[in-house]
């Protein structure tokens, strides 16, 4: 086990210091906006703010796309395979 010390998460579940960098580690690896940076020198606060706001943007283009499928659907006849492939859409 490791020397560094472990967090209290979640009731009694611990996680290490080791597996919060590493997990951070992962987010900067997706995360577009810190990937796309030449520099590891991100701080673990940054790459945090950076996936909420990335988590944030994601949000707001599904409810984006969610909006012009149904807007596409009200345009098409409701019986046709392009509209279940739009409602299967909607509903996932």
């Amino acid at each position: 086990m490791s020397s560094r010390r472990s967090r209290q998460h979640s009731g009694s579940t611990r996680i290490s210091d080791d597996q919060i960098i590493e997990l951070v580690s992962k987010l900067r690896q997706l995360v577009p906006e810190i990937r796309s940076r030449r520099s590891d020198k991100v701080s673990a606060s940054k790459v945090l703010q950076e996936t909420c706001n990335y988590i944030r943007s994601l949000h707001r283009e599904v409810n984006d796309l969610s909006e012009r499928l149904a807007q596409l659907l009200t345009t098409i006849d409701a019986d046709s395979a392009e509209a279940g492939i739009i409602r299967s859409l909607l509903n996932q």
